[in-house]
């Protein structure tokens, strides 16, 4: 095999390898309005936190006014989001919810 082939070859392995896609952040931002246990059985339905886990981030979203629900892709962070938002407005709770890059 050639130097160029080699050469031609290992640009085209190199192209072939892909590099992940970058991640954001689902963060919910405290309000002092929402309800504890709304937020609560808001993060075990869209985020599928145990009871204790959506407790631990109710609490920091409490504390230090906001919490890390999860951390997606950037279509599945905005997907997140809008069903949070929704769900907020429908219950009519003034809950933020919002996507930042990791």
């Amino acid at each position: 095999m050639s130097n160029k082939h080699q050469e031609i070859e290992r640009i085209a392995e190199k192209r072939a390898k892909t590099t992940p896609p970058p991640l954001w952040k689902v963060v919910l931002l405290n309000d002092d309005f929402t309800p504890q246990d709304f937020v609560v059985a808001l993060l075990q339905h869209f985020f599928h936190m145990d009871e204790a886990q959506a407790t631990r981030v109710m609490l920091m979203v409490h504390h230090q006014g906001r919490g890390i629900c999860g951390v997606y892709v950037k279509d599945v962070a905005e997907t997140k989001v809008a069903q949070v938002m929704q769900f907020a407005r429908q219950h009519q709770h003034p809950l933020q919810c919002v996507m930042e890059e990791n």
